[in-house]
């Protein structure tokens, strides 16, 4: 992945000589599209508030688990494509080729097996959070609360910082606005006052709303951009010799790479950037956290009606992971043909002058082919495609993370907390939230989207291996000891700290640098590395599982693959009924002593209840009855046979289509003298003959 993001600020000078003043301003009509997309966002929201349970702990965090398969797998969609999609992921396209839609085609897999073998497990144990699993799993607290801890820190300092940057940079660009911390504000507040009053709910609906933006936003961009290179073959062999004009002398570097139509390469990590064992043993496991384990991700696919219906969602889901190798990667491919010179650009002073970043001006690509070949309406549009990017992505996180620190960390110090003591702190941590991210927004700045982005790029890499080893286990393995899952955990955790402390350190070279770097860092690659982190958690999990003491029975119930299915009932299972209780305490009208129910409440907190959806009338009470009845319902994971007939059939089609998809996008269509050809004629009509390949 590249390592420079754009930078935020392009003097007028500039931006005029880019080619980025006048026709690229927003008219009346572009403005008009935002205006009917926040009124179309707002009414999302303010429809999630009509309905029932918002003043629940299951209805604010998990939508009353009544949400059905579209909007399930259209949330799953937007909660993963961020603006830094957008910005990174097209940005790769332009610097490297297609290789990046391996992520992409990865997912599509990897949602099925949170569907047929992570989710039912999660289901049928009754938990809200993925922490709460392992708590349920191998007792104590210590998994549940550094699991906790761990994501909170990841949302904070990578996800919401990463999305925000990259956001900016398209904002900035659109609106021609200087101020940044404006820019950021006003993202932070909306998506803030939707999680605040609506919760997942409100997520759900508005992110379903967001992924049509988006989905019909990014085709007009595609279909325009094919118009404009002469169709997909043109653009194969218009990509190979999309060239800057200006060159380091005697250097390849800025040459489009050999193998840039090819998805899957070369193993040798000192050659290819996407080394096919690496990526199929190394970012799997990695992948496996993300897609199966992450709260954010999986707390969409709980909030599902039924396992049919969660099943149905993440089908969704997988097959519109199709799209973003077409609707993004593609494009930025795109973007450098039509601006080789700036997207393209090697010499540093030149980088700098065209985006302000001495190593790249890869990730402007997007951003600058919409500004500069959108027509007038289409420009706000696509806007509107990058606020839902935003707004989906942060609501997402938003509300995750207030779920995982009431659920696991505050339930931790207040183990008999009410719900509405629990609905009161989640929104509140959102608020905290929201004030901690404005408070990064000068180290945004000063990082410009550069090793902070490499991180996001890596990360799962350095500490995803291990979670994903030690949920996988406990899943299957019903021998696994919490102090097996635990200090295979932290074992894991270090090693991969180490790692990532020194990959940072060292740094990666610019394409015209020796490589210094120490060999562990040099030639084995992240996604190696992922594969040995792994394999090691997994080993040591096993060993300390085997010398201390089994798990008691009562707690493999409903907790693995193979007892998903075991109506025992559990040690454990009275605080459930506990917490259910506490529901229908929250929901129940206030009486007097002869039974009447006592006078009304005052105006103002007539409208406090209603604006975060407290009901204490009896009808309320009935419906949490019914939520509850329809939970108890759902942990047996009924399915009817024809469900069970049609979703297997689907999901069959849908891992051919992956076998297929990958086979056909890593055969490399040009040979390696073809393409050195190709390269070689453009060299020399740019004068740079003594350039031999």
């Amino acid at each position: 992945m590249p390592t420079e993001s754009l930078q935020i600020t392009v003097s007028d000078d500039e931006a005029a000589d880019d080619g980025l003043v006048g026709n690229t301003m927003l008219s009346v009509w572009d403005i008009v599209s935002v205006v009917i997309y926040f009124v179309l966002v707002m009414g999302a929201g303010l429809y999630s508030m009509c309905r029932p349970n918002r003043g629940t702990v299951t209805g604010y965090f998990l939508a009353g688990r009544l949400m059905w398969w579209l909007p399930v797998g259209a949330s799953l969609f937007a909660s993963n494509i961020g603006s830094e999609h957008f910005i990174g992921l097209a940005g790769s396209g332009a610097a490297a080729g297609i290789g990046v839609g391996a992520f992409e085609f990865n997912a599509l897999v990897l949602l099925q097996l949170l569907g047929w073998v992570f989710l039912p497990v999660f289901i049928a144990s009754g938990v809200n959070t993925l922490p709460e699993y392992t708590q349920k799993r191998f007792g104590g607290k210590r998994i549940q609360i550094y699991l906790a801890v761990l994501s909170l820190i990841l949302y904070i300092f990578t996800k919401i910082s990463v999305n925000l940057y990259s956001g900016a940079i398209f904002l900035q660009q659109a609106l021609k606005v200087s101020n940044l911390y404006l820019c950021i504000i006003i993202m932070l507040l909306l998506t803030a006052i939707c999680t605040l009053i609506g919760g997942l709910t409100a997520v759900i609906y508005t992110d379903t709303l967001q992924f049509f933006v988006m989905i019909g936003g990014s085709l007009f961009v595609v279909v325009k951009g094919f118009q404009e290179v002469g169709g997909y073959t043109e653009l194969q062999t218009k990509y190979l010799v999309s060239i800057p004009e200006k060159m380091i002398e005697n250097s390849t570097c800025g040459l489009p790479r050999v193998d840039s139509w090819q998805m899957l390469r070369n193993a040798d990590p000192t050659v290819s950037d996407m080394p096919w064992p690496a990526f199929l043993l190394g970012q799997m496991p990695a992948s496996i956290w993300y897609w199966c384990t992450d709260q954010m991700i999986v707390q969409r696919a709980l909030a599902a009606k039924s396992l049919s219906h969660a099943q149905g969602g993440t089908l969704f889901a997988g097959y519109t992971k199709l799209l973003p190798l077409f609707i993004i990667v593609l494009p930025g491919m795109i973007s450098r043909v039509l601006f080789p010179d700036e997207i393209g650009c090697v010499v540093p002073e030149e980088c700098y002058r065209f985006c302000g970043s001495y190593k790249s001006c890869s990730n402007s690509a997007y951003p600058k082919l919409v500004l500069e070949y959108l027509p007038t309406g289409m420009r706000g549009v696509m806007l509107c495609v990058m606020l839902s990017a935003i707004m989906s992505n942060l609501t997402s996180i938003f509300n995750s993370a207030s779920t995982l620190f009431t659920m696991d960390i505050w339930s931790y110090f207040r183990p008999r907390a009410k719900g509405k003591e629990q609905l009161m702190v989640g929104r509140i941590f959102i608020l905290i939230l929201v004030g901690i991210s404005i408070l990064w927004i000068p180290i945004i700045e000063r990082t410009q989207g550069g090793q902070l982005f490499v991180y996001i790029q890596v990360i799962a890499a350095y500490l995803a291996p291990p979670i994903a080893a030690i949920y996988s286990m406990a899943i299957f393995w019903k021998r696994m000891t919490e102090a097996g899952a635990f200090w295979g955990l932290m074992s894991g955790f270090w090693v991969g700290l180490v790692r990532m402390a020194l990959d940072f350190y060292y740094g990666e070279p610019a394409c015209y640098e020796d490589d210094n770097r120490p060999t562990i860092i040099a030639n084995v690659h992240y996604m190696y590395f992922a594969t040995l982190l792994f394999w090691l958690t997994a080993i040591l999990a096993v060993i300390i599982s085997i010398i201390t003491q089994p798990p008691e029975d009562w707690r493999l119930i409903r907790s693995t693959y193979f007892t998903r299915f075991n109506h025992s009932e559990r040690q454990d299972d009275l605080e459930m009924k506990e917490r259910l209780q506490n529901e229908l305490l929250s929901a129940s009208p206030a009486l007097s002593e002869t039974g009447e129910v006592k006078t009304p409440v005052r105006w103002y907190h007539r409208a406090y209840n209603f604006l975060f959806g407290f009901d204490n009338s009896p009808k309320a009470k009935e419906q949490v009855n019914a939520m509850n009845a329809h939970l108890v319902e759902i942990t047996n994971l009924h399915q009817k046979h024809w469900e069970k007939i049609v979703l297997n059939t689907i999901l069959v089609s849908i891992l051919i289509l992956a076998g297929v998809l990958f086979t056909f996008f890593s055969i490399n269509p040009f040979t390696e003298e073809e393409v050195h050809q190709l390269q070689q004629d453009k060299l020399r009509e740019l004068g740079y003959a003594n350039i031999l390949l």
